[in-house]
């Protein structure tokens, strides 16, 4: 497919000349540092959009928007859109490109230029939706942070290097099944929903790419324990993960014995090893700390 027909396709929606026409006006080289690669095929986007379920009544916020690729597609879809993007000068040319484009939708698009770790609030209603093309970088804590943040946030769809959505979606027992998948099943039901290949990108990266589609529990996780509590033993348990539990938790316990105590008491086998655990069963061990110990809390552990 040639750029012209891609573009003459797409609409209101960036195809790749759009896309590297707006750069050139804005003086903007997408860098490695940001985890920058911008999508330059509508088809791409419009198939995201699909995939999250994107409904009429939606507020979806978009992490990373850069020059607008998703935020278009998400403005024809959902009700309203906030974008939430650090770099100063995308963050000046996206109202614009929205306006221009699509302006029977410019009302309902808002800009928050900060970084996305540190946002606390947004402005308007509450989101229901998560929809990010996320740099992968920082696609974790970037993920985790946003579901802690805004628990009215249902629905997520995110597009993030395939090893991190391969670590994101794994079972327990998956060789890859780490502190990503637990601490995201925390809050969702998680599931690969989907891959993208190299080509819709500028500059094309060196991954491939994977969609995550993670839908809010409707109940929390029952246990008497504080998320933070709970992540504290998965830290912990990961942080040696060729370790037995009663070793590698022995910091967090306060000793090995005091480990082994706690791990008993859970119905969790001493001899276990952190990757074939439920997020359920961290649960259960972070109830039955001892007195002793002080683990530290990395809330947004990757």
């Amino acid at each position: 497919m040639t750029e012209s027909s891609t573009t003459d396709e797409s609409g209101p929606l960036l195809g790749p000349a759009d896309v590297r026409e707006l750069a050139a006006a804005l003086g903007v080289r997408p860098t490695k540092q940001r985890g920058q690669n911008f999508v330059i095929d509508a088809n791409t986007v419009r198939r995201i959009v699909r995939t999250a379920g994107v409904r009429p009544d939606d507020v979806v916020v978009e992490v990373g928007p850069g020059l607008g690729s998703l935020t278009l597609a998400l403005l024809e879809a959902a009700d309203r859109v906030t974008a939430v993007e650090i770099d100063e000068v995308l963050a000046a040319a996206l109202p614009a490109t929205v306006a221009a484009r699509m302006p029977e939708r410019a009302d309902r698009f808002a800009l928050v230029h900060r970084d996305a770790m540190q946002v606390t609030e947004l402005p308007g209603a509450a989101p229901t939706a998560l929809v990010a093309n996320l740099p992968y970088n920082v696609a974790v804590p970037v993920l985790l942070h946003m579901l802690a943040t805004f628990p009215t946030i249902d629905r997520t769809l995110v597009m993030v290097q395939a090893e991190v959505a391969d670590r994101l979606a794994a079972r327990p027992g998956n060789k890859v099944y780490g502190v990503p998948s637990v601490k995201a099943n925390w809050y969702a039901e998680v599931k690969r929903a989907g891959s993208i290949g190299r080509n819709v990108f500028w500059p094309a990266p060196n991954v491939d790419s994977g969609l995550v589609s993670l839908v809010r529990r409707d109940k929390p996780i029952e246990t008497s324990a504080s998320r933070n509590e709970v992540f504290a033993v998965v830290d912990a348990a990961f942080a040696q993960r060729r370790k037995t539990l009663r070793a590698a938790l022995s910091g967090w316990a306060g000793s090995a014995a005091a480990a082994e105590t706690a791990l008993v008491a859970a119905g969790v086998s001493p001899q276990a090893r952190g990757e074939a655990l439920t997020v359920e069963e961290f649960a259960r061990i972070a109830e039955h700390k001892g007195p002793g110990g002080a683990p530290g809390i990395r809330e947004a552990s990757a």
